[in-house]
């Protein structure tokens, strides 16, 4: 697919059944990523690669447990477990994906900085800093993004609407991403903000169409 680029959010080991911050059913998108991989030109990646003191790590707040909201240097910031800490196997993107590494051309990493979160794959929280992946991609040509990955309600989220700020038009593809749901129906409130804020959400099958 010329002009148009597939953004695998966060799909590492950490996330998936058996890591830190195993998201629900996760390894249920990894066959339907992996026909998307092969279906588009440009292929990128982010990876969460955190410090071991990044500040949303619960455990580095004590009197706090995982789910916790606090206040983080004038952002809401969810606690969460030590998770995709940098230089270990949970952070390593999924094995799964390691027959197609040929066809990733840049991994993005994000969350760096241990005083602020970085859910989207394009800027932290506070979009103070920028991880490059919108000028990488605007420096190959790319109209439209495809985004999968984990998780909906976060990472995905928000990374999809930064791509519709920056002028992509961005699909989101609802089979090949899975949800926290910290809350019950988080997902498809976020489905829902990336609707209102202009992010086409289908199905694989409707993306073939």
């Amino acid at each position: 697919m010329e002009k148009q680029a597939l953004i695998l959010v966060d799909i590492q080991s950490d996330f998936l059944p058996g890591g830190a911050l195993a998201v629900p059913q996760a390894d249920a998108i990894l066959p339907i990523v992996g026909q998307l991989v092969e279906q588009y030109k440009t292929v990128v990646a982010t990876q969460d690669w955190h410090p071991s003191n990044h500040e949303s790590f619960a455990a580095n707040h004590p009197g706090h447990k995982p789910g916790d909201m606090i206040e983080l240097y004038g952002l809401k910031q969810v606690l969460w477990p030590v998770h995709c800490v940098q230089n270990t196997p949970g952070a390593q993107l999924s094995e799964a994906l390691s027959m197609h590494e040929v066809r990733i051309s840049k991994v993005f990493r994000k969350g760096t900085d241990p005083k602020v979160d970085s859910y989207s794959g394009f800027f932290d929280n506070g979009r103070r800093n920028s991880t490059g992946m919108g000028e990488w991609l605007k420096t190959q040509g790319i109209k439209a993004v495809s985004i999968v990955g984990l998780a909906t309600d976060y990472c995905v989220k928000f990374t999809a609407l930064d791509a519709v700020q920056l002028g992509f038009q961005t699909t989101v593809v609802s089979d090949a991403c899975r949800a926290v749901n910290l809350r019950q129906g988080d997902a498809e409130r976020a489905f829902n903000d990336m609707r209102l804020a202009g992010v086409q959400v289908l199905t694989s099958q409707e993306l073939a169409l």
